[in-house]
């Protein structure tokens, strides 16, 4: 009998979108990728942070999040909209 409704065959969000490929074009290497989303996804995390503290310090985010969207995922969508430009060593 297959599965029917909501699960049925729904990945996680963040597991299938924005696909690996995509974001791999973007950078040279997968470990830069890591490096350089979670050095993104951190300064997210800090604006969202310092909000309620009035200060501006950080840059939010750069595409539209979603409602409970985490900001690793955030990152990965900008990285992968080209908002961002990778440089080696930073």
């Amino acid at each position: 009998m297959p599965l029917t409704g909501p699960v049925a065959g729904a990945l996680p969000e963040g597991i299938t979108n924005p696909p690996i490929d995509d974001l791999l074009d973007k950078v040279s290497s997968k470990y830069a990728l890591v490096i350089y989303s979670a050095k993104r996804a951190r300064q997210i995390n800090d604006y969202y942070s310092q909000l309620g503290e009035g200060l501006l310090e950080y840059v939010g985010p750069l595409v539209e999040p979603g409602p409970r969207e985490k900001p690793l995922s955030i990152a990965m969508r900008e990285i992968q909209s080209g908002l961002l430009e990778h440089t080696e060593g930073e």
